[in-house]
This record gives structure tokens, C-alpha cells and sequence, in this order.
């Protein structure tokens, strides 16, 4: 075995030595040059692929960025075109003569030509007055109608204070939370840095501003210290149900039931607690909107829901202006009505823009109304026609200190409407004068709701023993009906008085109203032009001489010179703020009268808004019936981009015969 392995294994070597060599075969040459030129076309086909790819991707972009600049000119087309007619009515409204008002067509053609060309342009145009002075005629985008001001984006109609630069350690986003703020927020800031204090700091600022009840400061701790509040057991110290403890939402849902006139007992089930209600606002704008959605907001509202709701979920509100001037039916200034809510959402379906839900403040904040149960009861109704979630914030129910039945629940109604979509907030901030304890309560009978707000709660718990400190207050029926509520309602009557009398002695034109914590008061006579800029100048005037208020345009207010005045404080420092304020406007009226010069200066800011506005001043001019139709159909037409186009004189007058003939009437002159 072992000498022939050898021998075998050379063998075999030789024989393969000997095998003749494999003669190449043509079609080897011939599939090889085919393959070749398969992966070569193929990797040319890819190459044009990705080209062509590439090349509409850039095709796309360009095509954005034309329609983008075509959306851009036709928002400049439409500020052009209603400055226009802005001028020319004011115009005709103040006497102007039609050279003059010829004179200022052309000045604001050419400068809103040159603005929208990216020439620029002063911010506002000459124009002389009937005397042969020179005064300035401000653009009107401040004051712009309901429809226009749908329209035009909101950083148009609020360039008020200039944005700080980016900060490189932000995100993008973080950015764009950095920079949403205001004079709220740079009020609420200048006011910590400068607290009043009757002996530490007498020339600090005086919080007329914030709305927070500073009366029962006294009833509150004295409750609050009794041995009853205090406990501490192993639950209160180890991780809740996010909604809120049950014995928490036990005694939410029989306060509820007991002060909202309930005619069941109201679940507990169907309860969530968070720490306040601005954290309820956030909550439901992420659970019931996308970003990029929109919620359906009358004005003046609560300032701060816009944060509320935009900062953690982008979603912006659609506002409905409401206006001082009592027309249409109305029975009060800036009355909400079906009808200006059906006329808002028209707008947004004929937009594009979606719509999801919907905020009622009832008492309202800032004006100080209650909605009747019939006026709830209808809007509920046209938000289950358009499937809107409707959040009603009932923050001030008990914050009543005139007729208390003027206030309704709407969880007191025996059957609502869309019971799937409503929602309704409470919290003892304002009712309580306890808003640095946080806690806010919402019902709802929608079970995916409560679901998805527990997922979020875990972000905005509120601590176990001031669930339970809370928990003992509501419970207490007796403290708070026969102790709380009494003095409560009186004190805000004693200072709700003071305010008031001191503004019908300085002429000061106001919503009389009987709940909330705030006058709604009218100062548009002492602003030097009728915009807001000159309502920020007043504002930030008012703050230097330390008193604090919050103008309209942070409510969203559309009129210029509209002011939130908060009550609910000591009477020495509601007189010293009262002074303090009384100063600034007498020096800003000499200021104002010194500029005009004359008595045929506007006067159209100290006229009466409705029956129930106390004031001292000039009665209004009747009003021109023929311009008053014009500025309604100018409202409507121009939230269309192409009325113009589609508008030819023959069509206008056509479909709209007696304007076309009252404007043709004012062309002539």
C-alpha cells in the first residue's frame, strides 16, 4: 500500500500532462462582449434615470416657488387694492375733498406698487387735511374687516415688536417657540422685575393687567391652614392615575353637578385634572387637530389660548372678528352670532383650511358677557352641522357678582347637541383666587378623548397632596357657599365700582358688565393715529409710568385702542394705578390736541359703541348708508384672489346694480 500510492499519484500527473488542451469556444467571446454591453446599457439607462429624476425634482421646486410667488403677489394685489378703497372711504367719511382724495389714491397706489415690486416704500403716505396742514394717513392693514383680515397671515397683521435673531443652540422649532411672544408675555416679565409693594417697593408696578383675584387672599389661607388639608398617606406619594386621582374626579363631578345645575350626577369616569387649564387647551389641540389645523376663535379672546394652543401642536386659530358697532340685530358690542360664524367657515371651506374645533369662553374674557342658553344652545348646533369639537371654557361660572342667573352651563342642559364633541374646562384659578395651585378640570363624554388626554397627562400631573388639599375644598359645600362665594361676589362689586367710577370721570367709554375679574374699557381717543402701533406706543407709555394693562391686539381684537383693565385687586392700589393712568392720558390727550390743531381733527374714536357703553363724550355722526354698503361689499369681494378678474363692470353691475350706482355716483364727483 505504501510504495504504490507514489507511483499512482505520478501516474496520474503524467496522464493529465498528456490531455490535449480544450479548444475556446466562439460563443464564449461572443455572450461575454453581450453581457459587456447589457451592463453597460444598463448602467446608462440608470444614469438617464437619475437625470431625469433629478431634473423634475427641480421642475417641482420651481414650480413651488412660482406658485408660491404667484400666492404672495395675489395677497399684495389684494392689500393694494383694499388700501385703495380704505383711502378713498376714509376719506369721504372725514369730508375730504376729491383732490385730495385724489391725492391719496395715487400716493397709496404708488406706494403699495413699490412695495409689492420690492422697492419698499414708507409705512405711511402723506395727504393734506382740510385746513392745509399736513397729517399722515395710516395704512389700514391694522383695522382690516372680518374678511380681509381671514386672509391676510397673521405675521402681516402683528408686526408689532421685532423678532430676535435665531439662536444657534436652537432647534428650528426651538426657535420658533422662543419668538412667539408679545407685550403679554413682556408685560408679565417687566411686572416680576418690579413688583409694587406698599412698603418695599412704593413706586413698583401696579398688575392691572393679569387677570387674578387678589380680594380673598385672606379666606382662601385661613382655609387652607386647617388641619383638614394636611395629609400625607403612601398614595399621595407614589405615582397616580394620570387623570387625576379618584377621589379627586369624585368630587369634580359633584361640584360640577351641584354648581352647573347638572341634571345627572356627572361621572368621574368622564373627568381629567391637570395643572391648569392652559395645559388642557395644549392637550386638546394635539388630540383633536394636526399641525397645520385650525380652531375657530371669536374676538377679543383670552390672549394667551394662541400659545396655548400653538406651541407644542401648531395649530393656529381661524378668528372671528367681532366689532364694537352695534349692527345687523345685534343687541351689544362685539356680539357673536351664528350667522358670523357660518360666515367665517364659508370662508375657510372656500380656502382650503380645516377646521376642527372650536372655543367658547362663557363668562367671556375678555369682555365680561354671559351667552344665554339660547345663544349656547345654537352655537352648539352649527358646530354639530360642520362636526366641529366645540372646547367651552367655563373658567369664571362662579365669577358672578351681578345677576348669578344670568350665567348657564352648558353641562346643564338636559341634552346636547354633539355630547361626542363637546368639552367642557373649569378650574379654581380664577373661582377660587387660587391660579398658582394649578389645577384645571375637563368633562367630556367622549371615552377616546379621555384616553388620549391621560397618554398626555403624564406630562402635566398634579401633585398627590394638593389633589387632596383640592379634593377637601370642593367638598366643603358649606365654606364655600356660605363664606367664599358671599364675600367673594361682594368685594369684586365694591372694586368693580371703583374702576368704573373712575372711568366715567375721565370720559373713558366701557363695557358695563357684572363677571370676570377685567372692565373692558375704550381709549381710542387717545391715540394719536387709529393703528396698532400707536395702541403698543400707549401700552408701552402706561408701562414706564408703572401700570400695567393689556391692549386689544393681544386679545386679537380688531379696533385699535381697546383695553383689558383687571379689578379683582386692594382698593389703594386699584387708586394709585387709577391715578398713575389718569396722568399718562391727560398727558397723552395734550399731546394729541397740540398735533390737531384745529376742530375738524377725527373725532370718530370718542363716538358711542352701543346703548350699554358708559361714556362721557361727542354723540356719533349718523352714518352714510351708501358708504357703510360699500365697505360690506368690499369685504366681501375682496377675500376672493381673483375678483377682479372675474368682476368685470358689466357683471358687477349686473349682480350688484344699486352699489355699482352708488359707486359710479362717487367716481363722478
Amino acid at each position: 500500500m505504501h510504495t504504490s500510492g507514489p507511483a499512482f499519484s505520478a501516474l496520474h500527473r503524467l496522464r493529465r500532462k498528456r490531455k490535449p488542451p480544450r479548444v475556446k469556444d466562439p460563443l464564449d467571446d461572443i455572450l461575454l462582449k453581450f453581457l459587456t454591453a447589457q451592463r453597460v446599457v444598463e448602467e446608462r439607462f440608470l444614469q438617464m434615470e437619475e437625470r431625469r429624476m433629478q431634473r423634475d425634482m427641480e421642475l417641482e421646486d420651481r414650480r413651488m416657488q412660482l406658485e408660491q410667488r404667484r400666492m404672495e403677489l395675489e395677497r399684495e394685489h389684494e392689500y393694494r387694492m383694499f388700501t385703495i378703497f380704505a383711502q378713498m372711504v376714509n376719506a369721504l367719511r372725514h369730508g375730504g375733498s376729491m383732490q385730495n382724495l385724489g391725492l391719496d389714491l395715487s400716493q397709496a397706489f404708488s406706494q403699495s406698487s413699490g412695495q409689492a415690486s420690492g422697492t419698499g416704500g414708507a409705512p405711511s403716505s402723506a395727504s393734506t387735511s382740510k385746513d392745509g396742514s399736513s397729517r399722515v394717513v395710516q395704512h389700514q392693514s391694522k383695522s382690516l374687516p372680518n374678511g380681509l383680515r381671514n386672509v391676510v397671515p397673521d405675521a402681516e397683521l402683528n408686526p408689532t415688536f421685532q423678532q430676535p435673531e435665531p439662536s444657534i443652540y436652537l432647534s428650528k422649532r426651538g426657535n420658533e417657540i422662543n419668538n412667539f411672544c408679545g407685550i403679554i408675555q413682556e408685560g408679565y416679565v417687566s411686572y416680576h422685575a418690579d413688583k409694587h409693594d406698599e412698603d418695599k417697593n412704593p413706586n413698583g408696578i401696579i398688575n392691572l393687567g393679569t387677570s387674578e383675584n387678589k380680594l380673598c387672599f385672606d379666606l382662601l389661607s385661613k382655609r387652607l391652614m386647617q388641619t383638614d388639608m394636611f395629609q400625607i398617606d403612601p398614595p399621595l406619594l407614589q405615582y397616580p392615575d394620570w387623570k387625576g386621582h379618584q377621589f379627586l374626579r369624585v368630587e369634580v363631578g359633584r361640584f360640577l353637578t351641584y354648581y352647573c345645575k347638572a341634571p345627572v350626577l356627572l361621572k368621574p369616569d368622564n373627568i381629567v385634572v391637570v395643572n391648569g387649564c392652559g395645559s388642557l387647551f395644549s392637550s386638546l389641540s394635539a388630540v383633536l387637530c394636526d399641525p397645520g389645523d385650525r380652531i375657530l376663535l371669536p374676538t377679543p379672546y383670552y390672549g394667551v389660548i394662541k400659545n396655548d394652543i400653538f406651541l407644542y401642536s401648531t395649530v393656529k386659530p381661524l378668528l372671528v372678528h367681532l366689532e364694537s358697532k352695534v349692527t345687523d340685530g345685534d343687541t351689544r358690542p362685539f356680539q357673536l352670532t351664528v350667522g358670523k360664524l357660518e360666515k367665517s367657515m364659508q370662508i375657510a371651506q372656500l380656502q382650503g383650511t380645516r377646521v376642527k374645533a372650536m372655543i367658547l369662553t362663557n363668562p367671556h374674557n375678555p369682555l365680561g358677557d354671559c351667552y344665554s342658553a339660547t345663544e349656547m344652545k345654537e352655537f352648539l348646533e352649527f358646530a354639530k352641522r360642520y362636526k366641529l369639537h366645540v372646547i367651552v371654557d367655563e373658567v369664571y361660572m362662579l365669577t358672578v357678582f351681578g345677576d348669578v342667573g344670568s350665567f348657564h352651563s352648558v353641562l346643564g342642559f338636559d341634552k346636547l347637541p354633539d355630547p361626542e364633541r363637546t368639552h367642557v374646562m373649569w378650574g379654581i384659578s380664577k373661582d377660587f383666587a387660587a391660579s398658582g395651585i394649578r389645577v384645571g378640570t375637563l368633562y367630556t363624554e367622549n371615552t377616546d378623548v379621555i384616553s388620549a388626554l391621560g397618554q398626555l397627562s403624564y406630562f402635566h400631573g398634579v401633585p398627590g397632596p394638593t389633589q387632596h388639599m383640592v379634593a377637601q375644598l370642593l367638598r366643603d359645600r358649606d365654606w364655600i357657599n356660605q363664606v367664599f362665594l358671599s364675600t367673594n361676589r361682594a368685594r369684586l362689586k365694591t372694586a368693580h365700582k371703583c374702576i368704573a367710577n373712575e372711568l366715567t370721570a375721565m370720559g373713558i367709554p366701557f363695557l358695563n358688565r357684572h363677571a370676570g375679574l377685567y372692565i373692558w374699557a375704550d381709549f381710542r381717543k387717545y391715540l394719536k393715529s387709529p393703528t396698532f402701533e400707536e395702541e403698543a406706543k400707549l401700552w408701552k407709555r402706561l408701562l414706564n409710568n408703572k401700570i400695567l394693562l393689556t391692549c386689544g391686539e393681544t386679545f386679537g381684537c380688531c379696533e385699535p385702542g381697546w383695553f383689558r383693565i383687571v379689578f379683582a385687586d386692594k382698593t389703594y392700589r386699584l387708586q394709585l394705578g387709577m391715578h398713575r393712568l389718569r396722568k399718562v392720558l391727560e398727558e397723552q390727550d395734550s399731546e394729541i390736541q397740540s398735533i390737531e390743531k384745529g376742530p375738524n381733527s377725527d373725532s370718530e374714536n370718542t363716538t358711542k359703541t352701543a346703548e350699554d357703553v358708559t361714556e362721557v363724550g361727542v354723540q356719533p355722526a349718523p352714518p352714510d348708508p351708501a358708504l357703510d354698503g360699500l365697505i360690506g361689499l368690499l369685504r366681501q369681494q375682496i377675500r376672493s384672489t381673483d375678483w377682479l378678474q372675474r368682476n368685470t363692470a358689466e357683471q358687477f353691475a349686473q349682480e350688484n346694480p344699486e352699489v355699482y350706482e352708488v359707486f359710479c355716483k362717487l367716481a363722478e364727483k
